[in-house]
């Protein structure tokens, strides 16, 4: 089976339907011993090129995660980014806005957490929650002290869009490539998970009245997420809907590990893409949740596909070979008696 990002992408200028974008995708096969041979060779290659990432010191990466309760943001985040140096990834989370945060403009909390070049910054959750939770819930408006009436006026969220779509055309004019995730998970497949937080006690604290309450919106989420992502997905910070439902049975496990391999090979990309997909598939191995296995993969298949865009400059490979001879000299030189 071949699957290609751009599947997943939501094209500038396209109205979304959500119910038409899929919430699962069947799994391709490979052998447990193919799998071993390309982790050996090629997760050695992943530290290296992150490293040529935060040398080349021009660009940024900023990953934006958005998605209903029990979708498995944290656990997708957690398990991507295993393969990571975390001295180059800075992870926030954001909820519900302080007090000091709300006497500011809705972009203000995040802005202040963007990464810094040369870095991979992972949002979980962001100022995308100003036109989903917001907008279904419109009197937490009353709480920003916004000038005017907002509702009154019926524009408050395309301004809102507005401002987005230029704060972040801002950034990727200043080096930081912007790519957004949209774990699209089922209504059905929410409540058996809800229902999984339940019966099994190391879970239990994953679950709340809260996400029930929230459940009961689920229509108006929809709506909501299908407009935003209809309104800000751009040529420069795209959106991807990500299949977030997974099948139940134990039995397909070595299988959803094996896919990164056949995906890379099939699509041709640049070879980060591989090295990051098998290193993530070595962590998926000992996951016993099986949910989180497709988020992952789409993600890690976009993550792989924008650094190596940016890594393949050749002035920025030579501007990384230049400091790593430095580095040498100074080494030696430290060593001398």
């Amino acid at each position: 089976m071949k699957l290609n990002t751009e599947d997943f992408r939501v094209p500038p200028g396209k109205k979304v339907t959500l119910e038409k974008w899929p919430t699962f995708v069947k799994p391709a096969c490979k052998s447990r011993g193919d799998y071993q041979k390309l982790l050996a060779e090629h997760v050695a290659q992943l530290s290296a090129l992150q490293k040529l990432l935060y040398a080349t010191d021009s660009h940024a990466v900023l990953m934006i995660f958005q998605a209903m309760d029990a979708a498995g943001k944290d656990g997708a985040i957690q398990h991507v980014m295993s393969g990571v140096n975390p001295q180059g990834c800075q992870v926030f989370s954001f909820k519900h806005p302080s007090a000091t945060e709300l006497t500011h403009d809705f972009l203000w909390r995040t802005t202040q957490c963007l990464p810094e070049r040369g870095r991979i910054g992972i949002f979980n959750r962001s100022y995308y929650e100003e036109v989903l939770i917001v907008r279904v819930h419109p009197e937490l408006l009353t709480g920003e002290a916004l000038p005017g009436t907002p509702l009154a006026a019926k524009t408050v969220w395309k301004e809102r869009y507005r401002s987005i779509v230029q704060q972040e055309e801002h950034l990727t004019r200043n080096g930081t490539r912007i790519i957004k995730f949209f774990l699209h998970l089922s209504k059905d497949e929410q409540r058996k998970r809800f229902l999984a937080r339940i019966d099994d006690a190391d879970k239990n604290w994953k679950f709340s009245q809260a996400d029930m309450a929230e459940r009961a919106f689920w229509d108006d989420y929809m709506k909501a997420y299908q407009d935003c992502l209809s309104a800000t997905s751009t040529r420069a910070a795209p959106w991807y809907v990500v299949p977030a439902d997974d099948k139940e049975n134990a039995r397909l496990l070595d299988d959803f590990v094996f896919m990164p391999l056949t995906i890379g090979r099939s699509l041709r990309l640049h070879p980060l893409l591989t090295v990051i997909m098998i290193f993530v598939g070595g962590a998926v191995a000992g996951v016993a949740d099986l949910m989180l296995v497709l988020p992952l993969l789409g993600v890690v298949m976009v993550l792989g596909e924008t650094i190596g865009e940016i890594t393949t400059d050749p002035r920025l490979r030579a501007r990384h070979a230049f400091a790593k001879r430095l580095q040498q000299r100074q080494v030696t030189h430290d060593l001398r008696p």
